[in-house]
């Protein structure tokens, strides 16, 4: 609607995209769950804002993206054992995805999901932090929060387009 520049429309994004994540993390540590309104409130963010701060085309467009995640989901879901509420917030976030990126998008979460699962078997191992958070299900179980390394790969991926510096600055280190 205002036809902003994309690395603009991306930070304004960013501010609702935060708290989100943030909210989704938060609930898939302590109950093993993404809450339904927090998937329609990630689907709201690009259906409001996002209709106001891209072109209407590409705007459009990327709702094809969530069709295509929720199907490849479903079928991951239904053979991989991949959490209904993973693949609901997943869909949800594809709208903010740009497909050409996928050959970044993909390492990407490979990165935040190799981390994401060592950072919280080693913290789970330790007594004090289970000490803070006693009533944590994500402690007792063996499967894994992925809403940790899905929502860390839509915060990273939101902010790489929002500061195009920091994202130059981070392929000139990986491309050496």
């Amino acid at each position: 609607m205002f036809d902003l520049p994309v690395a603009t429309g991306y930070s304004i994004l960013l501010l609702f995209v935060v708290p989100l994540c943030a909210w989704i993390c938060w609930t898939d540590l302590k109950f093993m769950k993404i809450p339904n309104r927090a998937v329609y409130a990630t689907a709201a963010v690009w259906l409001v804002v996002g209709f106001l701060v891209f072109p209407f085309e590409p705007w459009a467009w990327r709702w094809l993206n969530l069709i295509v995640v929720l199907a490849l989901g479903f079928i991951l879901h239904l053979t991989a054992n991949v959490g209904a509420g993973d693949v609901k917030f997943a869909a949800a976030a594809a709208p903010f995805f740009k497909a050409a990126h996928l050959g970044f998008i993909l390492p990407l979460f490979a990165a935040f999901l190799l981390g994401a699962f060592f950072g919280h078997r080693i913290l789970r191992a330790i007594p004090a932090v289970r000490a803070m958070t006693p009533d944590w299900v994500s402690w007792k179980r063996k499967d894994f929060p992925m809403g940790l390394a899905l929502a860390g790969t839509f915060v990273a991926y939101v902010a790489f387009i929002a500061f195009p510096p920091v994202q130059d600055a981070f392929f000139a280190l990986i491309s050496r």
